[in-house]
């Protein structure tokens, strides 16, 4: 599995805070990384007073060497699992190498009470807030003027605020579903597919940033433009009698958003005698579930577990110096992993 460079990172302060004093060599052969990429790693940790190296030898500096000063952050989510347990899982990784507890609060996505959730955050003494607000599926972030009220920073995890709103004054850290939907038209492209198709849900952040990538890529790549298939929460059979409507009139790829929504689409237009990736190329969107199905999809991974490492990172770097950094919208690109569903050689 590749490691990223904020899980190096988080590992090595872990592994320099539990032994004091450790050599760039050792600290290599720990973390099976070559001791290259480490010294890039601890010069620039170094740089950024997060480490003191002398003669070959990493340690913490004492300002660091104690437990942190920001003793408990929260995070609020949509929910715990699928994809958004891999976001918490970066957002934990970066809070346990700072010796910060992470406090988890959960409002489903058909909640509208954001704000009573992060205030018991608060009170249950987060000294910072990552917040995945309920917005609605549209992307409109007005309601937000609350965020910006609360007495602690806050940094928005997997949403993108829009632009004039209040929440466009807070740190944000997001995925670019936009440029994952780029990557995975154009992939199908080069497969001599002129015509691809999306099928797609409607009632989520995500599900709607999907479209608009949709509409953005079939423009930028010069592909024939499809009517979007609704996913709903349920009746899977018609999606799948719709995608049958898209192949007869000569549409041989299609995008789906989610993997759960892909997987039931795989089993279901098999049962109607349509083969992936024979006689349909699909991808899907998440990469959640997409290494399981029969075939394995080629799917869009949007940076999960990243998202959370980077806006852990920006909250707490926002904690320890407050107002000497600018707002920051981060935005971070999904990859495709390609598999056996769209047809390309897999190597």
């Amino acid at each position: 599995m590749t490691v990223t460079a904020t899980e190096r990172r988080a590992r090595i302060l872990e592994l320099v805070r539990a032994q004091g004093t450790l050599r760039v060599a050792d600290l290599a052969a720990r973390l099976g990384q070559p001791e290259v990429t480490v010294r890039r790693d601890v010069a620039s940790m170094t740089e950024e007073g997060l480490l003191h190296r002398t003669h070959g030898a990493v340690s913490v500096p004492s300002s660091h060497g104690s437990p942190s000063s920001v003793g408990a952050v929260g995070m609020l989510v949509p929910t715990a699992v699928k994809y958004f347990d891999e976001v918490i899982d970066g957002a934990r990784a970066v809070a346990a190498a700072a010796g910060t507890r992470l406090i988890l609060g959960i409002a489903p996505y058909e909640s509208a009470d954001d704000q009573s959730a992060a205030r018991q955050l608060l009170e249950s003494g987060a000294q910072g807030l990552l917040l995945t607000p309920n917005w609605p599926p549209d992307g409109d972030s007005r309601d937000s003027a609350w965020m910006g009220d609360l007495s602690v920073p806050v940094v928005l995890a997997e949403r993108a605020p829009t632009p004039g709103t209040p929440a466009a004054e807070l740190d944000s850290v997001s995925s670019n579903h936009e440029h994952g939907v780029l990557i995975a038209l154009r992939h199908l492209a080069a497969l001599g597919h002129s015509s691809i198709a999306l099928a797609a849900r409607r009632d989520t952040w995500t599900a709607h940033d999907v479209r608009a990538g949709y509409a953005t890529a079939v423009k930028i790549l010069g592909l024939r433009k499809q009517p979007v298939v609704d996913i709903p929460s349920s009746n899977m059979e018609g999606v799948a009698d719709q995608i049958g409507g898209v192949i007869a009139r000569g549409t041989r790829a299609v995008l789906v958003h989610n993997d759960d929504a892909a997987i039931q689409l795989t089993s279901l237009l098999r049962a109607r005698g349509v083969r992936i990736p024979s006689d349909l190329a699909l991808v899907s969107y998440d990469d959640v579930f997409a290494t399981l199905a029969d075939p394995p999809l080629t799917a869009v991974a949007p940076p999960k577990r990243a998202v959370g490492q980077v806006a852990m990172e920006l909250l707490l770097r926002r904690l320890n110096r407050r107002d000497e950094l600018p707002t920051q919208h981060v935005s971070l690109l999904p990859s495709l992993k390609v598999r056996t569903s769209c047809g390309a050689e897999v190597r």
